[in-house]
């Protein structure tokens, strides 16, 4: 599959990022997930290595690279800890990627060189209570008056809200009494009138930063506007796309990572005179799960290749991101199977890929 998807500048940037989750973030995964602390040392890290800007241009501060390269980083990183891949896809996918898709050049020379180094971090508000998959029921509203929009409304369950320093999120504009559509914007984070709950205590990604936003008259000019006003709903459906193809691979990352860790144990556990991937119950087990995986990659590789080619992936992004996340859930449960009671317990690692 790497010949049939992957350059050599891929096959380069899969090791580097393989030796780094290796040797910085996985001595770290277990602590951090434990104490719900976000990985500021890693991002840094990261950040120093080019990963928050992988598929942005030079000139802007990116690797110049591709969706396909940042699929590789993330799957990487979600192999050894979850929170830590996340922050990345957020970063980039929803955080960054509307700017760069539907920015002016003014916003771009704004926002992406600090973006796409790591200076800073972006985070992208779309869910709202009553506003999830129904993404047009959205209640946060942004009135005209003059030439500027004042802000009111709340944002849920925003990857990286409270360590962003760039949010964008939607909201539905209002002319003259009048609603228009729902349209992006981007501000800074300590704009006056936003708010931050704390961290959501969350059953997975622990280390991820996830919070509710709140935005009580904010007053931001219209130059905040992402792209046409006129076409803000279908922009923001965009934006979810590219959102579809980088979960994907956070969920091979995930199924992969656990499953590692059952075929190991499954190699060195002994029962009845012989190690336990010799039993058809433990082996066909293995034999499905990676199956799965393999399947997932095939479909998160082409959706990723689809777009960069600059073709619609709607269809492409969805299919990788519902059978990829359905795999992590069946694989992450079967690796917590073969490791019987130990697959229980938090040191062997597997429950946490489960959880997450």
């Amino acid at each position: 599959m790497e010949d049939l998807y992957f350059s050599e500048e891929h096959k380069m940037l899969r090791d580097m990022v393989k030796e780094f989750a290796q040797n910085e973030v996985k001595p770290l995964a277990q602590e951090l997930d434990e104490k719900g602390e976000f990985p500021h040392e890693t991002v840094k890290k990261m950040s120093n290595l080019g990963l928050m800007g992988i598929p942005w241009e030079e000139k802007y501060g990116g690797t110049g690279m591709d969706t396909l390269a940042l699929v590789i980083a993330i799957e990487e990183l979600g192999k050894v800890c979850c929170s830590t891949a996340a922050t990345l896809m957020a970063h980039t996918s929803l955080g960054t990627a509307p700017i760069v898709m539907f920015g002016t050049e003014e916003q771009k020379s704004k926002y992406l060189p600090s973006l796409a180094s790591g200076e800073k971090i972006g985070a992208f508000g779309l869910t709202e209570p009553n506003a999830g998959s129904d993404a047009g029921n959205t209640q946060t509203r942004a009135v005209l008056d003059g030439e500027q929009y004042i802000v009111n409304g709340e944002k849920a369950f925003c990857t990286n809200a409270g360590v962003s320093s760039v949010l964008i999120f939607t909201a539905v504009i209002v002319e003259n009494g009048k609603e228009n559509g729902i349209s992006a914007f981007v501000v800074e984070s300590d704009t006056e009138g936003i708010s931050f709950n704390p961290p959501e205590k969350k059953m997975g990604w622990c280390a991820s930063d996830t919070r509710s936003v709140f935005f009580k008259d904010m007053c931001i000019p219209k130059s905040a506007i992402l792209g046409n006003p006129e076409k803000g709903f279908k922009q923001f459906l965009q934006t979810l796309t590219s959102g579809r193809i980088t979960i994907g691979a956070l969920s091979i990352g995930t199924a992969q990572g656990a499953f590692d860790k059952a075929l190991a144990y499954s190699q060195e556990r002994e029962a009845f005179g012989k190690s336990i991937n010799r039993f058809q119950g433990v082996s066909f087990k293995l034999s499905d799960m990676a199956t799965q995986i393999e399947a997932s990659r095939h479909l998160v590789y082409h959706a990723a290749w689809i777009k960069d080619q600059g073709l619609p992936a709607i269809r492409e992004a969805s299919m990788a991101k519902l059978f990829s996340s359905e795999t992590a859930m069946k694989v992450t449960t079967e690796a917590i199977q073969i490791l019987g009671g130990y697959g229980y317990i938090k040191e062997y690692d597997v429950e946490r890929f489960f959880r997450d």
